[in-house]
């Protein structure tokens, strides 16, 4: 008997469906595998095996043949089992093969039954929907995610065994619970107004959240860098729907949504220093998003950026250009969405105090330069924001903080800057300044005539590339749009200007 399971593949971040068909004929007993399956998958006959076997059923002695078609797209990962386990025990007439017409599956079988989660499945739940599924059969814990997607039904299993009852009609699968409140987060809540001092470090943090604009705060150590930049997520907006879906598909297809629904506060990622490049961008022999992508929509936060491998920050380069980041592999190339804000922080100096008030840098010139050389000067240039913190005065030290901004007060601001762009870019949520591209930018972006003599002034002076000169003029937008300003006048220029410091000749 032949019978076809639907299921799919993940690829980047998109599901492509598959078809599981399994026939069961006479001839000489044995379980074959074929449609270009890796090893995990091959490993499923195993698996699929023993959760038969351990639900009491006994399987005739057939030749039982698996095809995972297309058969030119490589099968990864453990997903496979539950819609191959249907796929024999209806092959075998031991459940109703049209109980299961229709009805998508995906999960990891344990050798007990159990049905484990797997990665990726609100992208699968996406593309059941799209091809038409009454329903789709998913792990418990998975079970959450895929209930984001509305027009399909959603059936969670914890077991290959309530499965089989529920296709001979003997037993219920439930639906997903629905969400569960989330518990507060511990500690004490952190606000831009517990931080003392450093104006215009904070002033620049807003124009970071109101455009999406990159920034690189650069000081001594204890100057405030760290406290400031895990303060930015506390100003940006709320995720939009679209937003929450496209990171929540990321961290689905990496495997971080299990028992979790949508995401509901813009990710914040800080890999320590010593990521691979794989594990900042993406990549391994079976791709899986990096931290620049399951920052998506959010924060990229790296500490001690010269500390990173030079390699490492290179690969920065083209996700933060494009906003996404293409991995390529034998036979395969994925891509996976990359539009986030980075905030990075560093020491100007080895020793840390080049340039501060109350200490002495004892770094020579020849160290500085080298210090200073670990970061490109191509990746200096797509930070849009470079920013000085200084030590704090001894008087402020032990002070309580004076009264200032709080981070729902900045939110407020950087709400209805980035409601302006949205307006501007014709209702999409991603359309902050920090995307303006090409003419667009010219247009949006273009000061006037005091604004233009001021920027071809820096130009000469400093050097500016044309892509930096470009990032003056997104930053100066925004300026003036948290000013509430149409015109983009000479002093948002000289102020977006002030943010280019690290293009500056070394003092």
């Amino acid at each position: 008997m032949l019978v076809r399971i639907r299921s799919g593949a993940v690829l980047g971040v998109q599901a492509i469906p598959v078809d599981v068909e399994v026939e069961a004929t006479l001839g000489m007993p044995g379980f074959h595998l074929v449609g270009l399956a890796t090893g995990a998958v091959q490993e499923a006959k195993v698996r699929v095996a023993a959760a038969v076997r351990n639900l009491g059923v006994k399987l005739p002695h057939k030749r039982i043949t698996v095809n995972l078609a297309p058969g030119d797209l490589r099968k990864d990962g453990t997903g496979f089992d539950l819609p191959m386990a249907m796929g024999v025990l209806a092959a075998v007439e031991e459940i109703p093969a049209d109980a299961i017409a229709k009805v998508h599956f995906v999960g990891e079988l344990a050798l007990s039954g159990e049905v484990k989660p797997v990665r990726g499945v609100l992208p699968l739940t996406i593309e059941a929907r799209r091809a038409g599924a009454l329903a789709i059969v998913v792990p418990e814990a998975n079970a959450l995610e895929a209930s984001i997607v509305e027009g399909v039904k959603v059936l969670a299993a914890g077991h290959l065994g309530d499965v089989v009852a529920w296709a001979r009609g003997t037993a219920s699968l439930r639906p997903p619970l629905g969400i569960a409140p989330r518990p507060p987060p511990e500690g004490v809540p952190i606000d831009l107004a517990d931080v003392t001092g450093q104006e215009n470090a904070k002033r620049a943090l807003e124009i970071a959240a109101a455009g999406a604009h990159n920034l690189l705060f650069f000081g001594p150590p204890g100057s405030g860098k760290t406290m400031l930049a895990r303060r930015l997520p506390t100003l940006l907006p709320p995720l939009a729907f679209e937003e929450a879906l496209e990171a929540t598909v990321v961290h689905s297809v990496a495997g971080l949504t299990r028992h979790r629904g949508l995401l509901t506060a813009r990710p914040f990622r800080a890999p320590h220093h010593s990521i691979s490049d794989a594990g900042l961008v993406g990549g391994t022999s079976v791709p899986r998003p990096g931290e620049v992508s399951l920052a998506h929509h959010g924060v990229l936060f790296l500490d001690e950026l010269p500390e990173f491998r030079r390699h490492v920050l290179e690969a920065l380069r083209q996700p933060l250009e494009d906003g996404d980041v293409t991995i390529a592999r034998a036979g395969r190339s994925v891509t996976y969405p990359a539009e986030l804000t980075l905030v990075a922080a560093m020491n100007p100096c080895p020793c840390g105090y080049h340039g501060d008030r109350r200490r002495r840098c004892h770094c020579t010139p020849h160290e500085l330069l080298a210090y200073r050389r670990r970061i490109s000067g191509p990746l200096l240039d797509r930070i849009d924001l470079h920013v000085d913190v200084p030590s704090l005065p001894a008087p402020l030290l032990g002070e309580p903080p004076p009264p200032t901004a709080t981070s729902a007060e900045v939110r407020a601001r950087v709400e209805r800057a980035r409601s302006v762009q949205r307006e501007r870019a014709g209702g999409r949520a991603a359309g902050v300044n920090a995307r303006l591209r090409g003419g667009a930018l010219r247009r949006i972006a273009g000061p006037d005539e005091g604004g233009r003599r001021i920027l071809q002034a820096a130009v000469e002076k400093l050097g500016l590339s044309a892509r930096a000169h470009d990032k003056v003029l997104r930053v100066a937008r925004t300026i003036a749009d948290l000013e509430g300003s149409e015109a983009v006048r000479a002093p948002h220029v000289a102020e977006a200007i002030q943010y280019r410091a690290l293009d500056r000749p070394l003092s």
